[in-house]
C-alpha cells in the first residue's frame, strides 16, 4: 500500500505523522519503551495536540528483537493472534543515556538515538544490518482508515525472499506484496500461503506479527527500504538475526511452531484419479496393476473431488452409485500395500445431508443478522465451518474418524482461502484478521484427528492454503500449475519461497494442473517432483498415469522409464532424504532448499531460482526445456553427478544438455550420502545394507552422515575427516551390514578395520562389524 507519490510528495487525501525524535525513554528490567512525538518538541505548548507513538522493544529468545508499536491502547482486544511459543528467557543487556538507549540480545543489539531525528537502528557490533529512519516509522490518516507503517533500510546488493509461497520473481525487490489469501493458482500474484515473513541476504529476517492483511512495498514505493503496514493503531514485529539464513529459520520456527516430521510412507510415490475425469473401483484398480506391470512402484493412492457425490460436497460419504463398497474397496487396495488419501475442504454445500444439521446446531459461519453465511463460489449454496467453534471443530473431525475408521491414511484439504469478512464468528474473532488465519484452525482440525488417530508422526496432510504456523501441519502443495515449461519454473520459485518461510516440506502437480502435458514436460516434471520432498501424480481433466503420453511405438525412454527411474532413485536415497526431513523437523530448515540457505557467502547463489539443494549435500537443476539443455551455477569445489560419475569444477556456470534419464544432480565436496538398499518403497530399515558414498573430501575436512530409522531415531553415525593421504571413519551404532564408497578413488593402498575392492564407482570399504574405527591409506 503507498501513501507517497515519489519521494517527496504525499499522496493526496494521506495525512502522515511520522516518528520525528524521541521524547523520553522508560526502562525496565528486560525491556525498552520510547515515546516518540510525531512533531519536534521545542518547548512545552509543542506536547499539546500531536499523535504520540509508544515504542517497545523487548526479546523473546536470543537474537530476537521485538518492536511493538501503538498509538491508542484503546479499542477491541486482537483476536485471533499467531500462536508464539516461549523461549528460554534471553540475557537482555539495556543501556541508556543522553545519546542513545540499546537493548542487546546475543549479537543482535536496537540502538534508538536520542539526539537528532529518529532513528533506530539493529547492528551486530559496529555493522548496522537494517535501520528504521527519517519518515520511516509512522500513522498514516487516509481515506481508506488508518494505518501503521515501518520501513526498513535495504543496503547495496540486498535481496529479499520469502513472504510465502509467491510464484513471482524469488527476489521480491520492486515487487508489491498483501498477505491476503487468494485462490489465484501458479500464474499470478496472489499467494495460496502467504506468509508476513521475510529474509534477506544479510542474515536478518522479520516477522509481522499480524494475522490480517499486511501491505508491503518492497524496495518498490522507496527503493532503499521495505515498507510493511497494517491498518489500525497497533504494529508488532520481530527482528530476527541468524546471522546465517538457517539460523533465522531455526529461530523463527522455534517462535511460530516446528514442522512435524511425516511418515516416511508420505515420501512415495502418490497417484490420484485427478479432478474432473470419470473413475470408479475399476478405473482405480487398473491404473494400480498398470503401475505393478510396468515396475513402478506406488505408495499412496488419492481420490479427488467425486469420490463424493457432485452437489454434495463435503458430505463425506463416498458416492454410492460409483462406489458402492467403499469398505472393501480400501480394503482390497491396502492389501496391495497402498496408503490411501482422499480429497476434503471445509466447505458444506447446500445439497449435502450435514448442512441442515450444521445449520441447526451453529457449526457454520453466519451473517451479522444471523442467518448462515451462503454463496454459490465453487459448491452450490456452500456455507462454511466455523473452526472457532469447539463443537463445530469436533463435529467435523467425526466425519473424518469414521473414514480414518474405514481405512483412509491422510486427507488432501483443498481449498480455505475464500474466507468471507462480512461474517460472524462463534468466538467474537475479527473476520478481517480470520480471513488468512482460517486455514489455520482447518489444518490443525484435520492434522489433528490423523494424530489421535494414527499416532503422532503418522499424521500427514496435503494442503494448499496456510498462514503463520501452517508449518506445523505439513505437507503443502503448491496449487493449481500448468502443463507447461513455464509454470514448472514458476512452481519452482513458489517452493524456494515457501521454504524461505517456514515451511519444511513442499510439493507440487507433477505434469502440470491444468491442460494436459506433452511427454517432453511430463517427463521433465518427474524428474523434478521426484527429487522434492514429496511427489504427486496429479491433474485436472485427464489422468495423469504415464503410459498415456508416449508408450506406443516410442524409441526413446518412455514416460513410464523415467518414472520407474526416479522413483527408484528416490527410494535408494531415502536414508539421505529422511536425515533432511528430521532436520526440517528440528530446526525449520526446509529440505527443498533455495541456493542462498547453503551458500550464504557466494553472491552467486543470491537470485538463483532454477536450481535447489534437496538436503544439505545434493544439488539439483531441474531442465525447463525441449531440447534438454539447462544452465546452473556450481559454487566452488569438485562435484560429482551422482548418475553420471562426471566430477565438475565449481566456482562457475556450467550449460549441459541432458536426456530423460538424467539432470544436473551433483554431490557437493566434502559430503557422505547414505543410499539405501530398497528401491521399492520409501519405509525401510535404512540401516539395513545402507552405502555410505563420500565425495571429494578435501585435506583436512570433515564429512558426516546420520541414519535414521523411520520413525527418525538414529541408527547409525559415520564421520570420515582426512589427514594428508589417511581417512579416518568413525562409526557409531552399526549393528548391520554396511559400506562405505569413496567416490572418484580408484585405489587404495591399506584399509583398518576392514577390506576394500573398486568398483566402477569407486573403492568400497567392508568394514569389520565390530569396527568403531577404520583407517584408509589413500
Amino acid at each position: 500500500m503507498k501513501f507517497t507519490d515519489g519521494y517527496w510528495n504525499i499522496r493526496e487525501g494521506v495525512t502522515p505523522h511520522y516518528a520525528v525524535h524521541v521524547y523520553d525513554v522508560d526502562v525496565e528490567p528486560d525491556a525498552l519503551t520510547v515515546y516518540a512525538p510525531t512533531r519536534r518538541i521545542a518547548h512545552r505548548g509543542d506536547t499539546l495536540g500531536p499523535p504520540l507513538l509508544t515504542v517497545r522493544f523487548s526479546s523473546p529468545m536470543e537474537n530476537v528483537i521485538r518492536v511493538q508499536v501503538q498509538h491508542f491502547k484503546g479499542g477491541h482486544p486482537r483476536k485471533p493472534e499467531f500462536t508464539l511459543y516461549p523461549q528460554p528467557a534471553p540475557e537482555v543487556t539495556i543501556h541508556n543515556d543522553a545519546a542513545a538507549a540499546t537493548l542487546t540480545s546475543g549479537q543482535l543489539t536496537a540502538r534508538i538515538e536520542k539526539a537528532g531525528d529518529w532513528k533506530v537502528q539493529f547492528k551486530d557490533g559496529d555493522k548496522t544490518i537494517t535501520e528504521s529512519g527519517w519518515r520511516a516509522l509512522g500513522l498514516m490518516d487516509t481515506p481508506e482508515g488508518r494505518f501503521i507503517h515501518e520501513q526498513l533500510s535495504l543496503g547495496v546488493g540486498e535481496c529479499v525472499y520469502g513472504l510465502g509461497e509467491r510464484f513471482t520473481a524469488f527476489v521480491k525487490n520492486g515487487q508489491v506484496v498483501d498477505i491476503w489469501q487468494e485462490d489465484g493458482g501458479t500464474s499470478s500474484e496472489q499467494a495460496y500461503k502467504n506468509i508476513p515473513l521475510y529474509l534477506t541476504n544479510r542474515g536478518y529476517g522479520v516477522f509481522i506479527n499480524h494475522p490480517e492483511k499486511v501491505s508491503l512495498e518492497v524496495a518498490s514505493e522507496k527503493v532503499e527500504r521495505v515498507q510493511f503496514s497494517v491498518p489500525g493503531e497497533y504494529l508488532d514485529y520481530f527482528v530476527i538475526y541468524g546471522p546465517t539464513p538457517k539460523e533465522v529459520l531455526d529461530r523463527y520456527t522455534a517462535l511460530t511452531g516446528r514442522p512435524a516430521l511425516p511418515p516416511a510412507w508420505s515420501f512415495g510415490l502418490w497417484l490420484t484419479t485427478s479432478f474432473v475425469t470419470n473413475y470408479d473401483e475399476a478405473t482405480v484398480t487398473s491404473f494400480i496393476e498398470g503401475m505393478a506391470e510396468r515396475d513402478l512402484p506406488l505408495h499412496v493412492f488419492h481420490f479427488d473431488c467425486f469420490w463424493m457425490k457432485a452437489f454434495h460436497w463435503c458430505n463425506f460419504e463416498w458416492d454410492p452409485d460409483v462406489f458402492p463398497d467403499p469398505a472393501g474397496m480400501l480394503q482390497r487396495l491396502k492389501a496391495r500395500g497402498l496408503k490411501i488419501c482422499v480429497w476434503i475442504n471445509p466447505y458444506i454445500a447446500q445439497r449435502s445431508a450435514l448442512f441442515d444439521e450444521g445449520m441447526q446446531h451453529g457449526y457454520l459461519l453466519k451473517r451479522p443478522d444471523g442467518s448462515v453465511f451462503q454463496w454459490d463460489k465453487w459448491q452450490s449454496g456452500m456455507a462454511l465451518v466455523d473452526f472457532t467453534n469447539p463443537a463445530a471443530r469436533r463435529w467435523y473431525g467425526d466425519k473424518l474418524r469414521a473414514l480414518v475408521d474405514m481405512g483412509v491414511d491422510c486427507f488432501k484439504t483443498d481449498f480455505g482461502e475464500r474466507i468471507p469478512t462480512d461474517v460472524v464468528y462463534f468466538d467474537g474473532s475479527d473476520p478481517l484478521l480470520m480471513h488468512n488465519y482460517y486455514t489455520y484452525l482447518y489444518n490443525k482440525t484435520v492434522f489433528e484427528v490423523l494424530e489421535e488417530k494414527l499416532g503422532q508422526g503418522e499424521a500427514t496432510v496435503f494442503a494448499r492454503s496456510a498462514t503463520t504456523g501452517g508449518q506445523q501441519f505439513p505437507v503443502h502443495w503448491g496449487g493449481d500449475s500448468t502443463a507447461t515449461f513455464e509454470s514448472m519454473a514458476e512452481s519452482l520459485r513458489g517452493g524456494l519461497s515457501l521454504g524461505m518461510s517456514g515451511f519444511g516440506f513442499w510439493s507440487h502437480d507433477m505434469g502440470g494442473f491444468e491442460l494436459t502435458a506433452s511427454a517432453d514436460v511430463y517427463k521433465r516434471w518427474c524428474a523434478f517432483g521426484l527429487l522434492s520432498s514429496h511427489s504427486r501424480l496429479h491433474g485436472n481433466s485427464s489422468y495423469r498415469v504415464p503410459w498415456l503420453f508416449d508408450e506406443a511405438g516410442y524409441t526413446g525412454p518412455t514416460a513410464s522409464d523415467v518414472l520407474r527411474f526416479f522413483t527408484k532413485l528416490k527410494c535408494r536415497l531415502m536414508p539421505y532424504l529422511f536425515d533432511a526431513a528430521i532436520e526440517a523437523h528440528e530446526h525449520g530448515t526446509p529440505m527443498l532448499r533455495a541456493m542462498l540457505l547453503e551458500f550464504p557467502d557466494d553472491p552467486g547463489c543470491d537470485t538463483l531460482d532454477r536450481q535447489y539443494m534437496l538436503g544439505s549435500s545434493l544439488l539439483v537443476a531441474p531442465v525447463f526445456s525441449p531440447d534438454g539443455k539447462v544452465d546452473y551455477y556450481l559454487p566452488a569445489g569438485r562435484w560429482t553427478n551422482i548418475l553420471s560419475g562426471d566430477v565438475i569444477e565449481g566456482g562457475r556456470w556450467v550449460r549441459e544438455t541432458h536426456g530423460y534419464l538424467s539432470l544436473p544432480l551433483l554431490a557437493r565436496p566434502n559430503s557422505l550420502i547414505a543410499f539405501g538398499a530398497n528401491e521399492q518403497k520409501p519405509d525401510y530399515d535404512y540401516a539395513d545394507g545402507v552405502t555410505l558414498h563420500l565425495f571429494e573430501l578435501a585435506d583436512g575436512a570433515t564429512a558426516s552422515a546420520r541414519v535414521p530409522t523411520p520413525k527418525g531415531v538414529t541408527a547409525l553415525t559415520v564421520t570420515a575427516t582426512r589427514a594428508g593421504q589417511q581417512i579416518r571413519v568413525a562409526v557409531v551404532g552399526a549393528t548391520k551390514p554396511w559400506s562405505l564408497v569413496l567416490r572418484n578413488i580408484g585405489a587404495v593402498h591399506a584399509v583398518k578395520g576392514g577390506a576394500a575392492r573398486s568398483e566402477a564407482q569407486g573403492v568400497r570399504i567392508i568394514p569389520d562389524m565390530k569396527a568403531e574405527t577404520i583407517i584408509v591409506q589413500l
